[in-house]
This record gives C-alpha cells, structure tokens and sequence, in this order.
C-alpha cells in the first residue's frame, strides 16, 4: 500500500489504508490542529532524529481498558509501604524530559525538540497530561497523554526507580476508572503493559470505541485540581510518602 504525503491542510487519509507495519503517513507538522485531529481518528506521530514526521494507526491496536487493570501481589505490596507520592499535571515538562532522556540499548530518543514543543503546548492547552511519581522530592517516575472525551493516548513514561512508571499507570488508571474513561491506548505491544492488563484489539474496533469515547466531553485543563486530593485508602496518591 502507499504511503501517503500530508497535505497542508490538518488532514489524514483513512486509517485502513496504513501499510501492514500500521505506517499511514508522512510529512505535515506538529500542530495543535493536526494532533487533536490524529488522535481523534486514531492515529500517532512516531520517528526519530533525522526522519521527516512519520504517522502510524497500527493493526491490531494494544489497549488497556480501565475495569481490566491487573496489580500483582508484588505491586500491591510495593503501594502498600507507602513510599511514593503522586500527582497529575504539576511536572509536565520534567516528566517529557525524563522520558527523552537515553536508555539502556537505545542511545537515541524518538521524543525530538519539535515533539517536545508540541506536547507541552498541548498540555499548555489542557489536553495532554502527565503523572509524576514521587520519592521524597526526587522525580522517581511518570508518565504522560493525550485525553481525548473519555479516551487516554499514552506516549511515553519512565522509570527512575524500580516499577516507578507501573505506579504511574496504576494511579492513573484507577483515577481513569472514576472518571467513566473508556480506554487507555497504549499503542503497541509491551510486555510491560501486557502485564497490567493491556491487550489487542482490531484497528476496527478500536475506531469504534474512539467513536463512542469521544461521545462524552473532554476534561479539559489541569487535572491537578481534579485528581491531587488523597483518597482514603489510598496511599500513593496525594499527600507525602513516607520518606518525608
């Protein structure tokens, strides 16, 4: 199949003609428009140094759905000593920094000074989020999104500390599931996700339930405000970790 080349206008072809790798297209830029209008219709920017901006909508789709959250013994005895703390939206940039940052094996960083603009001026606009787990006042893990009506677009997290970025996603997910969210889309196959619970479905389905997520209106702005406050119950959200 071809691969297509973006006009200038923030328009994309339709996702069933992505090549069997799940690549769609090529070109345009990373605009606020273009990127709302991608993950509305299901689709990411993806590519490296050097590369011109490369669009996928992968088949099958790896998604995490909130009511099918797996925590492990292990993690729930890990939350349970209280060591972290966490919040939404109060290190946005820090958390996209950490997550650029080299890793073992992969010298270099698919999260380019142009994705790192883009995402915090989404976030400047109240559509991408992040997670940060804390270790006393050291940034130990996080993650960061997109949310979309009642949909979450995972891009990146990190670990700093072992299972930080589990602890990350635990935390928003159970916040996700309060909230009525639909899904969590993780993108593409991890183990790491898979063992939290995410697994495939169709490109098909997944527009679908795109299509019936974003039926309900966006929570936009600083999650912050909405999710900072400690639940009773539960000790990783909220309040100070024990180390303070």
């Amino acid at each position: 199949m071809p691969v297509f080349q973006l006009p200038r206008e923030p328009v994309f072809p339709p996702v069933q003609l992505a090549d069997p790798s799940g690549l769609l297209a090529v070109g345009g830029d990373l605009s606020m428009p273009r990127l709302v209008e991608a993950y509305r219709l299901g689709i990411f920017p993806w590519y490296g140094p050097g590369e011109p901006i490369l669009w996928w909508s992968p088949h099958p789709r790896f998604v995490l759905f909130p009511d099918e959250l797996k925590v492990s013994r292990s993690m729930r005895q890990l939350l349970k000593k209280n060591l972290f703390r966490v919040t939404f939206d109060t290190a946005f940039t820090s958390v996209v920094d950490a997550c650029r940052k080299p890793r073992p094996g992969n010298p270099e960083t698919w999260i380019t000074p142009e994705m790192r603009e883009a995402y915090r001026e989404l976030h400047q606009s109240g559509l991408a989020h992040s997670v940060e787990v804390w270790y006393g006042d050291t940034l130990a893990g996080g993650l960061y999104g997109v949310s979309l009506g009642t949909c979450f677009f995972g891009e990146s997290m990190f670990s700093g500390m072992s299972n930080t970025s589990k602890v990350a996603l635990i935390a928003l997910v159970r916040q996700l599931r309060k909230l009525g969210f639909l899904l969590v889309d993780c993108q593409v196959h991890t183990t790491h996700l898979g063992s939290l619970g995410a697994r495939f479905v169709s490109r098909s389905r997944f527009i679908e339930l795109l299509q019936q997520g974003q039926e309900r209106q966006t929570i936009r702005g600083n999650w912050g405000v909405l999710m900072n406050e400690p639940e009773p119950g539960n000790p990783i959200q909220g309040g100070h970790p024990a180390s303070r």
